[in-house]
């Protein structure tokens, strides 16, 4: 009986140890005022987006919550309405899944808001399956939808400017393996599911340092950031023998989704961080990614192969005018 109190009770300190030493939990930071900002959050209706969106808005950002579902998105923005007294939060239906959602998304925006200075592109999933328009459904989502909703919303974000983009990623970016000429190909099995994930979020590290490339002189920037590991539904669709895994190390390990949103709120919010335009964040410090996070040339062949599985062509400068003679 001693014995197996005993080992309960080591199991117990081991687990405290674990619990603290995994999640550290980042302290309360003091944020500026957003009144006057306008910000996008995707997957806005729950996890670390309501959690980002919960904060923009208290800080007094008009704020858009951009989700696939209606009674979700417009239940967390009646609810964060309530709990910041901020009545400038909406719901606006957005299905990344659907590259024709994300446009008809898009053409919404501009046409009723006028402004946009921060664009969180947070929606992300881990499944298989294949969307409407023949990709792998994570890597859309992840990457290939939200590569598309911030080209379309590039030149208002010029016009608000100065304005950010930031991109959520993750340290699983370290397993991608990026074939340009394979981009977006459906997959099917647990691991193949699996390292479409992490070819997403090395998709997301290179985007954002592509798109910092690109934006060089323009005021605005972008930054890809790595949550920690949290505990939201991003695994809701992992197989069912894999769960049980899964939900408890979740519960005990990851950190909550406040704890998850304070690396995209510190890149969205925080002064002076100009300067590292295009670069990872994890626990709010720039960190090197990987070294298939810093192949500038597979972030242009992954910009170009996005921009043909999307339906955008290349932007070229325009023609220079014909000498008169």
């Amino acid at each position: 009986m001693c014995s197996a109190l005993l080992g309960a009770a080591l199991l117990l300190a081991l687990y405290t140890l674990l619990y603290h030493a995994l999640r550290r939990p980042a302290p309360p930071r003091a944020r500026p005022s957003l009144r006057g900002r306008t910000a996008i959050v995707t997957g806005g209706s729950g996890g670390i987006g309501a959690a980002t969106a919960r904060e923009l808005a208290r800080r007094g950002a008009r704020v858009v919550l951009a989700a696939r579902s209606a009674a979700r998105g417009e239940a967390a923005a009646s609810r964060i309405r309530t709990e910041t007294g901020n009545a400038e939060v909406r719901f606006m239906h957005l299905d990344l899944a659907s590259l024709r959602s994300v446009r008809a998304f898009a053409s919404a925006f501009l046409r009723e808001e006028p402004h946009l200075h921060l664009l969180i592109n947070n929606a992300g999933v881990s499944a298989g399956g294949q969307t409407e328009d023949g990709y792998g459904l994570t890597f859309q989502v992840n990457h290939l939808g939200h590569f598309l909703l911030t080209q379309l919303l590039l030149e208002r974000l010029q016009r608000s400017a100065p304005s950010r983009v930031v991109i959520v990623a993750s340290s699983a970016h370290c397993s991608g393996r990026l074939d340009p000429a394979a981009l977006g190909r459906p997959v099917r099995g647990a691991l193949q599911t699996f390292q479409a994930y992490c070819d997403s979020k090395l998709a997301n590290v290179l985007h954002a340092r592509e798109l910092a490339t690109r934006l060089q002189g323009t005021e605005v920037t972008c930054y890809a950031v790595h949550p920690g590991f949290v505990n939201t539904e991003i695994f809701r669709h992992a197989p069912l023998w894999l769960k049980p895994l899964l939900v408890p190390l979740a519960w005990l390990f990851f950190r909550d989704a406040a704890e998850g949103a304070e690396t995209p709120l510190y890149c969205a919010t925080q002064e002076g961080l100009e300067r590292f335009s295009g670069r990872y964040f994890a626990d709010c410090r720039p960190q090197e990614p990987w070294p298939r996070g810093r192949d500038d040339g597979l972030a242009r062949a992954l910009w170009e192969g996005s921009e043909r599985l999307v339906g955008l062509g290349p932007r070229r400068p325009p023609a220079p005018a014909a000498r008169g003679q």
